[in-house]
Protein backbone atom coordinates (compact mmCIF):
# COMPACT_ATOMS: atom_id res chain seq x y z
CA UNK A 1 0.00 0.00 0.00
CA UNK A 2 2.82 2.33 0.89
CA UNK A 3 4.59 1.64 -2.39
CA UNK A 4 1.37 2.28 -4.32
CA UNK A 5 0.84 5.60 -2.52
CA UNK A 6 4.43 6.61 -3.20
CA UNK A 7 4.02 5.74 -6.87
CA UNK A 8 0.80 7.77 -7.14
CA UNK A 9 2.41 10.74 -5.40
CA UNK A 10 5.42 10.61 -7.69
CA UNK A 11 3.19 10.34 -10.76
CA UNK A 12 1.13 13.32 -9.64
CA UNK A 13 4.22 15.38 -8.92
CA UNK A 14 5.92 14.65 -12.28
CA UNK A 15 4.13 17.37 -14.31
CA UNK A 16 4.98 19.96 -11.65
CA UNK A 17 8.62 18.85 -11.65
CA UNK A 18 8.79 19.10 -15.43
CA UNK A 19 7.17 22.53 -15.29
CA UNK A 20 9.66 23.67 -12.64
CA UNK A 21 12.55 22.37 -14.74
CA UNK A 22 11.24 24.15 -17.84
CA UNK A 23 10.79 27.36 -15.85
CA UNK A 24 14.35 27.15 -14.54
CA UNK A 25 15.67 26.52 -18.06
CA UNK A 26 13.68 29.51 -19.35
CA UNK A 27 15.11 31.70 -16.58
CA UNK A 28 18.62 30.67 -17.61
CA UNK A 29 17.98 31.52 -21.29
CA UNK A 30 18.30 35.02 -22.75
CA UNK A 31 16.05 35.54 -25.77
CA UNK A 32 17.13 38.51 -27.86
CA UNK A 33 15.68 39.94 -31.06
CA UNK A 34 18.39 41.71 -33.07
CA UNK A 35 17.82 44.46 -35.63
CA UNK A 36 17.86 41.98 -38.52
CA UNK A 37 17.82 38.23 -39.01
CA UNK A 38 21.15 36.41 -39.01
CA UNK A 39 21.94 34.82 -42.35
CA UNK A 40 25.69 35.15 -42.96
CA UNK A 41 28.09 34.01 -40.22
CA UNK A 42 31.47 35.49 -41.18
CA UNK A 43 31.90 38.93 -39.50
CA UNK A 44 34.93 39.76 -41.65
CA UNK A 45 33.29 38.84 -44.95
CA UNK A 46 30.03 40.61 -44.03
CA UNK A 47 30.51 43.60 -41.68
CA UNK A 48 26.82 44.26 -40.91
CA UNK A 49 25.73 44.91 -37.33
CA UNK A 50 23.86 41.62 -36.93
CA UNK A 51 26.90 39.62 -38.11
CA UNK A 52 29.13 41.72 -35.84
CA UNK A 53 26.79 40.88 -32.93
CA UNK A 54 27.18 37.20 -33.79
CA UNK A 55 30.94 37.72 -34.10
CA UNK A 56 31.20 39.22 -30.61
CA UNK A 57 29.44 36.14 -29.22
CA UNK A 58 31.73 33.58 -30.81
CA UNK A 59 35.06 35.39 -31.25
CA UNK A 60 37.16 37.77 -29.17
CA UNK A 61 39.47 40.68 -29.96
CA UNK A 62 42.98 41.61 -28.91
CA UNK A 63 41.78 45.04 -27.79
CA UNK A 64 38.30 46.40 -27.07
CA UNK A 65 36.94 49.94 -27.31
CA UNK A 66 34.94 51.55 -24.51
CA UNK A 67 32.01 53.94 -25.07
CA UNK A 68 34.46 56.80 -25.69
CA UNK A 69 36.24 54.63 -28.32
CA UNK A 70 39.40 54.32 -26.19
CA UNK A 71 41.23 51.00 -26.72
CA UNK A 72 41.84 48.63 -23.79
CA UNK A 73 43.56 45.22 -23.67
CA UNK A 74 41.10 42.34 -24.15
CA UNK A 75 42.79 39.09 -25.21
CA UNK A 76 46.03 41.02 -24.90
CA UNK A 77 47.82 41.17 -21.58
CA UNK A 78 49.42 44.39 -22.73
CA UNK A 79 51.93 45.81 -25.19
CA UNK A 80 55.26 47.58 -25.51
CA UNK A 81 56.36 50.10 -28.13
CA UNK A 82 59.93 50.77 -29.19
CA UNK A 83 61.37 54.25 -28.71
CA UNK A 84 61.23 54.97 -32.44
CA UNK A 85 57.59 53.79 -32.67
CA UNK A 86 58.44 51.19 -35.31
CA UNK A 87 58.00 48.02 -33.28
CA UNK A 88 54.90 47.09 -31.28
CA UNK A 89 54.99 43.93 -29.19
CA UNK A 90 51.68 42.51 -27.92
CA UNK A 91 51.62 39.78 -25.30
CA UNK A 92 48.57 37.47 -25.02
CA UNK A 93 46.90 36.69 -21.71
CA UNK A 94 47.62 33.28 -20.24
CA UNK A 95 45.05 30.50 -20.53
CA UNK A 96 43.22 31.65 -23.67
CA UNK A 97 41.43 28.69 -25.25
CA UNK A 98 39.41 28.15 -28.39
CA UNK A 99 36.07 26.38 -28.05
CA UNK A 100 37.63 23.09 -29.16
CA UNK A 101 40.09 23.23 -26.25
CA UNK A 102 43.10 24.28 -28.32
CA UNK A 103 45.15 27.17 -26.91
CA UNK A 104 45.04 30.53 -28.68
CA UNK A 105 48.49 31.09 -30.12
CA UNK A 106 50.12 34.18 -31.54
CA UNK A 107 50.18 32.65 -35.01
CA UNK A 108 46.36 32.37 -34.89
CA UNK A 109 46.21 36.09 -34.20
CA UNK A 110 48.67 36.97 -36.96
CA UNK A 111 46.62 35.06 -39.53
CA UNK A 112 43.40 36.66 -38.23
CA UNK A 113 44.80 40.19 -38.44
CA UNK A 114 46.02 39.64 -41.97
CA UNK A 115 42.67 38.32 -43.19
CA UNK A 116 40.74 41.13 -41.48
CA UNK A 117 43.03 43.78 -42.95
CA UNK A 118 42.35 42.65 -46.52
CA UNK A 119 38.67 43.64 -46.26
CA UNK A 120 38.51 46.36 -43.59
CA UNK A 121 39.23 50.01 -44.50
CA UNK A 122 41.03 50.75 -41.22
CA UNK A 123 42.93 47.48 -41.59
CA UNK A 124 44.05 48.51 -45.07
CA UNK A 125 45.26 51.83 -43.67
CA UNK A 126 47.13 50.05 -40.89
CA UNK A 127 48.78 47.59 -43.28
CA UNK A 128 50.05 50.53 -45.33
CA UNK A 129 52.32 51.29 -42.37
CA UNK A 130 53.24 47.66 -41.62
CA UNK A 131 56.38 45.97 -42.83
CA UNK A 132 55.54 42.61 -41.24
CA UNK A 133 53.49 40.97 -38.48
CA UNK A 134 55.08 37.91 -36.91
CA UNK A 135 54.58 35.53 -34.00
CA UNK A 136 57.86 35.51 -32.07
CA UNK A 137 56.57 32.81 -29.70
CA UNK A 138 53.19 31.28 -28.80
CA UNK A 139 52.10 34.32 -26.81
CA UNK A 140 53.86 37.23 -28.52
CA UNK A 141 52.87 39.18 -31.65
CA UNK A 142 55.30 41.69 -33.14
CA UNK A 143 54.29 44.48 -35.52
CA UNK A 144 57.29 45.86 -37.41
CA UNK A 145 56.40 49.10 -39.13
CA UNK A 146 57.69 51.11 -42.07
CA UNK A 147 56.73 54.31 -40.28
CA UNK A 148 55.15 55.17 -36.92
CA UNK A 149 51.44 54.40 -36.74
CA UNK A 150 50.09 55.68 -33.39
CA UNK A 151 46.55 54.47 -34.22
CA UNK A 152 47.52 50.78 -34.25
CA UNK A 153 45.56 49.93 -31.09
CA UNK A 154 42.57 51.92 -32.34
CA UNK A 155 42.56 49.72 -35.44
CA UNK A 156 42.74 46.49 -33.43
CA UNK A 157 40.00 47.75 -31.07
CA UNK A 158 37.65 48.97 -33.81
CA UNK A 159 34.20 48.21 -32.31
CA UNK A 160 31.88 48.24 -35.33
CA UNK A 161 31.67 47.41 -39.05
CA UNK A 162 34.16 44.53 -38.93
CA UNK A 163 36.08 44.38 -35.64
CA UNK A 164 39.38 42.51 -35.78
CA UNK A 165 38.19 39.14 -34.42
CA UNK A 166 40.69 36.40 -33.58
CA UNK A 167 40.15 32.96 -35.13
CA UNK A 168 42.13 29.71 -35.34
CA UNK A 169 44.89 29.88 -37.92
CA UNK A 170 43.22 27.18 -40.03
CA UNK A 171 40.09 29.36 -40.28
CA UNK A 172 41.89 32.66 -40.75
CA UNK A 173 43.83 31.20 -43.67
CA UNK A 174 40.58 31.14 -45.65
CA UNK A 175 40.84 33.68 -48.50
CA UNK A 176 39.22 36.95 -47.49
CA UNK A 177 36.86 36.84 -50.48
CA UNK A 178 35.35 33.57 -49.27
CA UNK A 179 33.09 33.36 -46.21
CA UNK A 180 34.20 31.07 -43.38
CA UNK A 181 31.87 28.41 -41.97
CA UNK A 182 33.92 27.22 -38.96
CA UNK A 183 32.55 29.03 -35.93
CA UNK A 184 35.26 27.86 -33.52
CA UNK A 185 36.25 30.95 -31.59
CA UNK A 186 37.42 31.88 -28.11
CA UNK A 187 34.56 34.23 -27.21
CA UNK A 188 32.15 34.06 -24.26
CA UNK A 189 29.50 32.08 -26.19
CA UNK A 190 29.70 28.86 -28.22
CA UNK A 191 27.83 28.49 -31.50
CA UNK A 192 25.21 25.69 -31.66
CA UNK A 193 25.22 24.86 -35.36
CA UNK A 194 22.49 22.21 -35.14
CA UNK A 195 19.88 24.71 -33.92
CA UNK A 196 20.55 27.44 -36.48
CA UNK A 197 17.57 28.31 -38.68
CA UNK A 198 18.79 30.86 -41.23
CA UNK A 199 16.82 34.07 -41.03
CA UNK A 200 14.86 32.91 -37.98
CA UNK A 201 16.88 31.64 -35.01
CA UNK A 202 20.48 31.33 -33.82
CA UNK A 203 21.50 29.60 -30.60
CA UNK A 204 24.58 29.82 -28.38
CA UNK A 205 25.60 28.25 -25.06
CA UNK A 206 27.84 29.70 -22.41
CA UNK A 207 31.55 29.06 -22.89
CA UNK A 208 32.39 27.61 -19.48
CA UNK A 209 36.11 27.93 -20.14
CA UNK A 210 36.05 31.62 -20.98
CA UNK A 211 37.99 33.73 -18.46
CA UNK A 212 36.71 37.33 -18.53
CA UNK A 213 38.90 40.26 -17.65
CA UNK A 214 38.60 41.67 -14.14
CA UNK A 215 37.72 45.21 -15.24
CA UNK A 216 34.05 46.31 -15.33
CA UNK A 217 32.38 45.95 -18.73
CA UNK A 218 32.28 49.12 -20.82
CA UNK A 219 30.94 48.60 -24.37
CA UNK A 220 33.41 46.21 -26.07
CA UNK A 221 36.02 46.63 -23.32
CA UNK A 222 36.33 45.07 -19.87
CA UNK A 223 35.05 41.81 -18.46
CA UNK A 224 32.68 39.84 -20.69
CA UNK A 225 30.81 38.07 -17.89
CA UNK A 226 28.02 35.73 -19.03
CA UNK A 227 25.30 35.00 -16.47
CA UNK A 228 23.02 32.89 -18.68
CA UNK A 229 23.43 29.30 -19.86
CA UNK A 230 21.88 29.85 -23.27
CA UNK A 231 21.39 32.69 -25.73
CA UNK A 232 18.78 32.64 -28.48
CA UNK A 233 18.68 35.23 -31.25
CA UNK A 234 15.16 35.17 -32.63
CA UNK A 235 13.61 37.15 -35.45
CA UNK A 236 9.96 38.15 -35.89
CA UNK A 237 8.13 41.18 -37.24
CA UNK A 238 8.18 44.36 -35.18
CA UNK A 239 4.60 44.24 -33.89
CA UNK A 240 4.87 40.60 -32.85
CA UNK A 241 8.21 41.31 -31.14
CA UNK A 242 6.78 44.17 -29.09
CA UNK A 243 3.88 41.99 -27.94
CA UNK A 244 6.29 39.15 -27.09
CA UNK A 245 8.45 41.52 -25.05
CA UNK A 246 5.44 42.72 -23.05
CA UNK A 247 4.40 39.14 -22.23
CA UNK A 248 7.93 38.04 -21.39
CA UNK A 249 8.28 35.61 -24.30
CA UNK A 250 11.44 37.46 -25.29
CA UNK A 251 13.77 39.47 -23.07
CA UNK A 252 15.26 42.15 -25.28
CA UNK A 253 14.64 43.90 -28.61
CA UNK A 254 17.68 45.62 -30.07
CA UNK A 255 15.50 48.45 -31.26
CA UNK A 256 11.72 48.31 -31.56
CA UNK A 257 9.69 50.16 -34.15
CA UNK A 258 9.69 53.86 -33.19
CA UNK A 259 5.89 54.15 -33.09
CA UNK A 260 5.75 51.25 -30.61
CA UNK A 261 8.33 52.71 -28.21
CA UNK A 262 5.76 54.91 -26.37
CA UNK A 263 3.58 51.83 -25.84
CA UNK A 264 6.52 49.91 -24.39
CA UNK A 265 7.51 52.85 -22.19
CA UNK A 266 4.06 52.76 -20.54
CA UNK A 267 4.49 49.07 -19.66
CA UNK A 268 5.96 48.61 -16.17
CA UNK A 269 7.42 45.27 -17.23
CA UNK A 270 9.56 46.92 -19.91
CA UNK A 271 12.53 49.30 -19.72
CA UNK A 272 13.84 51.42 -22.58
CA UNK A 273 17.11 53.30 -22.91
CA UNK A 274 19.16 55.00 -25.61
CA UNK A 275 20.91 52.32 -27.63
CA UNK A 276 24.06 54.32 -28.44
CA UNK A 277 24.44 57.95 -27.31
CA UNK A 278 26.68 58.69 -30.31
CA UNK A 279 23.82 57.79 -32.65
CA UNK A 280 23.70 56.57 -36.24
CA UNK A 281 24.25 58.42 -39.50
CA UNK A 282 21.69 57.49 -42.12
CA UNK A 283 22.66 57.86 -45.75
CA UNK A 284 21.79 57.11 -49.35
CA UNK A 285 24.57 55.21 -51.09
CA UNK A 286 25.09 55.61 -54.83
CA UNK A 287 26.41 52.90 -57.12
CA UNK A 288 29.14 54.82 -58.91
CA UNK A 289 29.95 52.06 -61.40
CA UNK A 290 26.83 52.49 -63.54
CA UNK A 291 24.78 55.36 -65.03
CA UNK A 292 23.36 57.70 -64.01
CA UNK A 293 25.13 57.89 -60.62
CA UNK A 294 28.58 57.47 -62.12
CA UNK A 295 28.24 61.21 -62.83
CA UNK A 296 29.11 63.38 -59.83
CA UNK A 297 26.71 66.10 -61.06
CA UNK A 298 23.80 63.67 -60.66
CA UNK A 299 24.94 62.63 -57.18
CA UNK A 300 25.19 66.28 -56.10
CA UNK A 301 21.73 67.05 -57.44
CA UNK A 302 20.22 64.08 -55.64
CA UNK A 303 22.02 64.98 -52.41
CA UNK A 304 20.40 68.40 -52.59
CA UNK A 305 16.80 67.13 -52.93
CA UNK A 306 16.85 64.82 -49.90
CA UNK A 307 14.58 66.15 -47.16
CA UNK A 308 16.24 64.82 -44.02
CA UNK A 309 13.21 65.27 -41.70
CA UNK A 310 11.21 62.95 -44.00
CA UNK A 311 13.79 60.23 -43.45
CA UNK A 312 14.32 60.82 -39.76
CA UNK A 313 10.65 60.94 -38.82
CA UNK A 314 10.31 57.51 -40.44
CA UNK A 315 12.92 55.87 -38.21
CA UNK A 316 13.23 57.76 -34.91
CA UNK A 317 11.16 59.52 -32.25
CA UNK A 318 10.90 63.29 -32.08
CA UNK A 319 13.86 64.56 -30.08
CA UNK A 320 16.00 61.56 -31.04
CA UNK A 321 17.17 62.89 -34.41
CA UNK A 322 18.68 65.95 -36.04
CA UNK A 323 19.60 67.06 -39.53
CA UNK A 324 23.23 66.39 -40.35
CA UNK A 325 24.64 67.78 -43.58
CA UNK A 326 28.12 66.35 -43.22
CA UNK A 327 30.31 63.42 -44.25
CA UNK A 328 31.08 62.43 -40.65
CA UNK A 329 28.59 62.21 -37.76
CA UNK A 330 27.61 65.66 -36.57
CA UNK A 331 28.69 66.62 -33.06
CA UNK A 332 31.99 64.73 -33.15
CA UNK A 333 35.26 66.72 -32.97
CA UNK A 334 36.28 68.64 -36.11
CA UNK A 335 33.18 67.61 -38.08
CA UNK A 336 32.12 70.27 -40.61
CA UNK A 337 28.42 70.83 -41.27
CA UNK A 338 27.69 72.20 -44.73
CA UNK A 339 24.77 74.53 -45.45
CA UNK A 340 21.94 72.57 -47.03
CA UNK A 341 20.92 73.58 -50.53
CA UNK A 342 17.53 75.30 -50.91
CA UNK A 343 14.89 72.66 -51.44
CA UNK A 344 11.66 72.82 -53.38
CA UNK A 345 10.59 72.82 -57.05
CA UNK A 346 13.81 74.48 -58.24
CA UNK A 347 15.96 71.76 -56.62
CA UNK A 348 13.78 69.06 -58.18
CA UNK A 349 14.14 70.73 -61.58
CA UNK A 350 17.94 70.78 -61.18
CA UNK A 351 17.90 67.05 -60.41
CA UNK A 352 15.79 66.33 -63.51
CA UNK A 353 18.15 68.42 -65.62
CA UNK A 354 21.19 66.60 -64.22
CA UNK A 355 19.60 63.29 -65.15
CA UNK A 356 18.88 64.48 -68.70
CA UNK A 357 22.41 65.81 -69.11
CA UNK A 358 23.79 62.47 -67.92
CA UNK A 359 21.85 60.68 -70.65
CA UNK A 360 19.10 59.21 -68.49
CA UNK A 361 16.15 58.23 -70.69
CA UNK A 362 13.76 56.52 -68.30
CA UNK A 363 15.67 53.33 -67.59
CA UNK A 364 14.64 51.61 -64.32
CA UNK A 365 16.52 52.90 -61.30
CA UNK A 366 16.95 49.93 -58.95
CA UNK A 367 16.65 50.65 -55.23
CA UNK A 368 17.81 47.67 -53.14
CA UNK A 369 15.88 47.73 -49.87
CA UNK A 370 15.35 45.24 -47.03
CA UNK A 371 11.88 44.40 -45.71
CA UNK A 372 13.06 43.19 -42.30
CA UNK A 373 15.35 45.99 -41.07
CA UNK A 374 13.09 48.82 -39.78
CA UNK A 375 15.75 51.54 -39.51
CA UNK A 376 16.65 50.95 -43.16
CA UNK A 377 13.35 49.76 -44.66
CA UNK A 378 11.52 53.04 -44.12
CA UNK A 379 14.39 55.14 -45.46
CA UNK A 380 14.45 53.14 -48.68
CA UNK A 381 10.75 53.71 -49.13
CA UNK A 382 11.15 57.46 -48.58
CA UNK A 383 13.79 57.42 -51.33
CA UNK A 384 11.49 55.49 -53.68
CA UNK A 385 8.68 58.00 -53.10
CA UNK A 386 11.04 60.92 -53.74
CA UNK A 387 12.31 59.33 -56.96
CA UNK A 388 8.76 58.80 -58.22
CA UNK A 389 7.92 62.46 -57.55
CA UNK A 390 11.01 63.33 -59.53
CA UNK A 391 9.63 61.37 -62.46
CA UNK A 392 12.21 58.56 -62.25
CA UNK A 393 11.27 55.04 -63.34
CA UNK A 394 11.70 53.36 -59.94
CA UNK A 395 12.26 49.63 -59.46
CA UNK A 396 12.04 49.16 -55.68
CA UNK A 397 13.51 45.70 -55.12
CA UNK A 398 12.58 44.64 -51.61
CA UNK A 399 13.74 41.41 -49.99
CA UNK A 400 15.03 40.21 -46.65
CA UNK A 401 18.27 41.72 -45.33
CA UNK A 402 20.40 38.75 -46.36
CA UNK A 403 19.19 38.96 -49.96
CA UNK A 404 19.61 42.75 -49.98
CA UNK A 405 23.22 42.67 -48.81
CA UNK A 406 23.99 39.96 -51.35
CA UNK A 407 22.58 42.19 -54.11
CA UNK A 408 24.47 45.19 -52.67
CA UNK A 409 27.73 43.28 -53.24
CA UNK A 410 26.84 42.61 -56.90
CA UNK A 411 28.80 44.86 -59.25
CA UNK A 412 26.81 43.91 -62.35
CA UNK A 413 24.59 46.49 -64.06
CA UNK A 414 21.24 46.98 -62.32
CA UNK A 415 19.39 45.04 -65.02
CA UNK A 416 21.69 42.08 -64.38
CA UNK A 417 21.20 41.73 -60.63
CA UNK A 418 22.98 44.91 -59.55
CA UNK A 419 21.56 48.13 -58.13
CA UNK A 420 21.63 51.95 -58.33
CA UNK A 421 20.64 53.18 -54.86
CA UNK A 422 20.67 51.75 -51.36
CA UNK A 423 19.75 53.33 -48.03
CA UNK A 424 21.43 52.22 -44.83
CA UNK A 425 23.08 53.63 -41.71
CA UNK A 426 26.30 53.33 -39.73
CA UNK A 427 26.92 53.77 -36.01
CA UNK A 428 28.79 57.02 -35.43
CA UNK A 429 31.56 55.08 -33.71
CA UNK A 430 32.22 53.18 -36.93
CA UNK A 431 32.70 56.24 -39.16
CA UNK A 432 34.15 58.83 -36.79
CA UNK A 433 37.28 59.72 -38.76
CA UNK A 434 38.93 59.12 -42.16
CA UNK A 435 40.73 55.95 -41.04
CA UNK A 436 37.62 54.37 -39.51
CA UNK A 437 35.02 55.27 -42.10
CA UNK A 438 34.63 52.88 -45.03
CA UNK A 439 31.94 55.03 -46.65
CA UNK A 440 34.14 58.08 -47.21
CA UNK A 441 36.84 56.09 -49.00
CA UNK A 442 36.88 56.57 -52.77
CA UNK A 443 39.46 54.08 -54.00
CA UNK A 444 37.41 52.38 -56.69
CA UNK A 445 37.18 48.61 -56.65
CA UNK A 446 38.61 48.48 -53.11
CA UNK A 447 35.96 50.89 -51.79
CA UNK A 448 32.84 49.99 -49.85
CA UNK A 449 29.75 48.90 -51.83
CA UNK A 450 29.08 51.59 -54.44
CA UNK A 451 32.79 51.69 -55.39
CA UNK A 452 33.32 55.46 -55.82
CA UNK A 453 36.60 56.87 -57.16
CA UNK A 454 38.17 60.23 -56.36
CA UNK A 455 41.95 60.65 -56.14
CA UNK A 456 41.70 63.96 -54.27
CA UNK A 457 39.66 62.48 -51.42
CA UNK A 458 42.05 59.54 -51.16
CA UNK A 459 45.05 61.87 -51.08
CA UNK A 460 43.59 63.79 -48.15
CA UNK A 461 42.63 60.62 -46.28
CA UNK A 462 46.25 59.57 -46.53
CA UNK A 463 47.37 63.05 -45.48
CA UNK A 464 45.22 62.76 -42.36
CA UNK A 465 46.71 59.34 -41.58
CA UNK A 466 50.30 60.49 -42.16
CA UNK A 467 49.94 63.91 -40.51
CA UNK A 468 53.08 64.58 -38.42
CA UNK A 469 51.37 67.10 -36.13
CA UNK A 470 47.92 67.81 -34.71
CA UNK A 471 47.77 70.96 -36.80
CA UNK A 472 48.53 69.07 -40.00
CA UNK A 473 45.88 66.50 -39.15
CA UNK A 474 43.30 69.23 -38.50
CA UNK A 475 44.07 70.75 -41.91
CA UNK A 476 43.73 67.38 -43.63
CA UNK A 477 40.49 66.66 -41.76
CA UNK A 478 38.94 69.86 -43.07
CA UNK A 479 40.20 69.27 -46.59
CA UNK A 480 38.93 65.69 -46.83
CA UNK A 481 35.47 66.85 -45.75
CA UNK A 482 35.38 69.66 -48.32
CA UNK A 483 36.41 67.31 -51.10
CA UNK A 484 34.15 64.43 -50.09
CA UNK A 485 31.15 66.74 -49.81
CA UNK A 486 31.66 67.69 -53.46
CA UNK A 487 32.55 64.17 -54.64
CA UNK A 488 29.41 62.73 -52.97
CA UNK A 489 30.20 59.06 -52.26
CA UNK A 490 26.94 59.14 -50.30
CA UNK A 491 24.21 61.59 -49.31
CA UNK A 492 23.42 61.89 -45.57
CA UNK A 493 19.80 61.52 -44.49
CA UNK A 494 20.25 62.59 -40.86
CA UNK A 495 21.70 61.61 -37.49
CA UNK A 496 19.46 59.65 -35.16
CA UNK A 497 19.46 57.80 -31.87
CA UNK A 498 17.53 54.61 -31.36
CA UNK A 499 15.90 53.18 -28.27
CA UNK A 500 16.51 49.65 -27.12
CA UNK A 501 13.86 47.84 -25.03
CA UNK A 502 14.17 44.97 -22.56
CA UNK A 503 12.30 43.31 -19.72
CA UNK A 504 12.56 45.29 -16.48
CA UNK A 505 14.09 42.33 -14.66
CA UNK A 506 17.07 42.38 -17.05
CA UNK A 507 19.97 44.51 -15.81
CA UNK A 508 23.38 45.38 -17.20
CA UNK A 509 22.44 46.35 -20.78
CA UNK A 510 25.50 48.15 -22.15
CA UNK A 511 25.45 51.13 -24.52
CA UNK A 512 27.56 51.25 -27.65
CA UNK A 513 27.52 50.81 -31.43
CA UNK A 514 26.53 47.13 -31.13
CA UNK A 515 24.39 45.11 -28.72
CA UNK A 516 26.79 43.43 -26.29
CA UNK A 517 25.41 40.14 -24.98
CA UNK A 518 27.34 39.93 -21.72
CA UNK A 519 27.16 41.73 -18.35
CA UNK A 520 23.43 40.86 -18.27
CA UNK A 521 21.51 39.46 -15.33
CA UNK A 522 17.91 38.52 -14.64
CA UNK A 523 16.37 39.76 -11.41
Amino acid sequence: MLNRRSLLAATAAAPFARAATAQTARARTLRFMPQAALAVLDPIFNPTTIVTTHGYCVFDTLYGADRALRPHPQMAQGHETSADGLTWTIRLREGLLFHDGEPVRARDCVASIRRWAVRDAFGQVMMGAVNEIVATDDRTIAFRLKRPFPALLDALAKPAASPCFMMPERTANTPADRAITDMTGSGPWKWVAGEFVQGSRAVYVKNEHYVPRAEPADAAAGGKVVNFDRLELVWMDGGTAAAALRTGEIDWIEYPLPDLVPVLQRDRGVTTQVYDPNGFLGFLRFNCLHPPFDKVEVRRAFRDILVQPDYMQAVALEGDWRECHAVFPCGLPQVVEFPPAPRGPAAMDRARAALRDAGYRGEPIVIANPTDFPAVTQQGRVTADLMRRLGVNVDLVEADWATTIARRANRNPPAQGGWNLHNTNFPAAGIANPALSPIIRMHGERAWFGWPTDAGVEEQVQAWIDAPTAEAQTTAMRRVQDLAWEAVPFAPTGLFRLRTAFRSDITGVLQGPNPFVWNLKRG
